[in-house]
């Protein structure tokens, strides 16, 4: 709430609209009529990891080409990447549809078994969630996630921006550490054991069709993303199996931009090798011994495919 108070306060300068609706719920449109921008972009994704990680743009280059970026850290990696920022919540009532993340996943329990695994649940008497979607949410779902937050709808505060906006762009390359996290934790390592994380990835340019947008916005990690983080494991060699399969080029359809595997999966991430989700490069440092694993390449020649760039 802290996060969400600061943001309402300096709503001018991010640019973004607050609100109450008709359920009293307080939104807050970072892109969706807001025009936002890459200070609401940050906001947004500070927001996501619940005030426990920060972010900030800078400019790099991938190849021969020059990008705005996103560098994100956190020094709490398991609860605020998959305990919050984590898009592990479909909301789905009968007239609206959106990918929502946030701290009330923690409270919703959405899903159940990533808070298992970190061994983490939350209760508060207000919730902040947030949501990428080309609209604002409509009543009926504000209700629905306010029940599932167990919190009226006059204490839920839900920050939304659309996939084809500044803000949605950089608050969507800001999950490239939580796309690192999440993916290692597939393989079968144990989150809880990553003591920090940072990463980067290039913010992709906007595009207006909501499909190919989304199809750059997850580009930019599979292809242009790299993490790094610090953990205390025991298993040098067995760490070093887990890093070699943790870059998006283990995928089977590694190479192609992300728009044309989602057409050819007709739309539906579950037909989607779910290895390609996740950083082009992976490091980690083992502060037990001293050793640092590394896998994975930055692919500019996708990302300059993908983003519509010519030079």
């Amino acid at each position: 709430m802290r996060v969400v108070e600061e943001i309402i306060r300096t709503r001018n300068e991010l640019g973004i609209i607050v609100e109450r609706d008709s359920t009293g719920a307080t939104l807050l449109d970072a892109g969706v009529r807001a025009p936002g921008g890459y200070a609401a972009g940050v906001a947004m994704t500070e927001l996501c990891l619940a005030g426990l990680g920060k972010a900030h743009v800078f400019h790099t280059r991938y190849g021969d080409v020059s990008l705005p970026s996103i560098f994100v850290e956190t020094a709490y990696p398991a609860i605020a990447t998959l305990g919050s920022q984590l898009a592990g919540w479909q909301i789905k009532t009968d007239n609206y549809s959106a990918m929502g993340s946030g701290p009330g996943r923690a409270i919703a329990l959405k899903p159940k078994d990533v808070y298992e695994k970190i061994g983490y649940t939350d209760r508060s008497e207000k919730a902040v969630m947030i949501l990428e979607s080309e609209s604002k949410p409509t009543g009926e779902a504000i209700q629905y996630i306010s029940k599932k937050c167990k919190v009226s709808p006059e204490n839920l505060f839900v920050m939304v921006a659309s996939t084809s906006s500044v803000a949605g762009s950089v608050q969507i390359s800001g999950r490239v550490v939580e796309a690192g996290i999440h993916k290692l934790s597939e393989v079968g390592f144990d989150p809880k054991k990553i003591l920090s994380g940072c990463g980067y990835a290039p913010i992709a340019p906007i595009h207006p069709k909501a499909g190919q947008a989304m199809g750059r916005t997850n580009d930019a990690i599979y292809y242009g993303g790299e993490v790094y983080y610090t953990v205390d494991f025991e298993d040098d060699e067995k760490l070093r199996m887990l890093v070699a399969r943790a870059p998006s080029s283990t995928a089977r359809e590694y190479g192609k931009p992300f728009y044309e595997i989602l057409k050819a999966a007709n739309y539906d991430f579950y037909n989607i090798d779910p290895n390609l989700f996740a950083p082009a490069v992976v490091s980690i440092n083992n502060i037990r011994t001293g050793m640092t694993y590394t896998a994975g390449n930055i692919n500019t020649d996708v990302l300059k495919k993908t983003m519509g760039i010519l030079n």
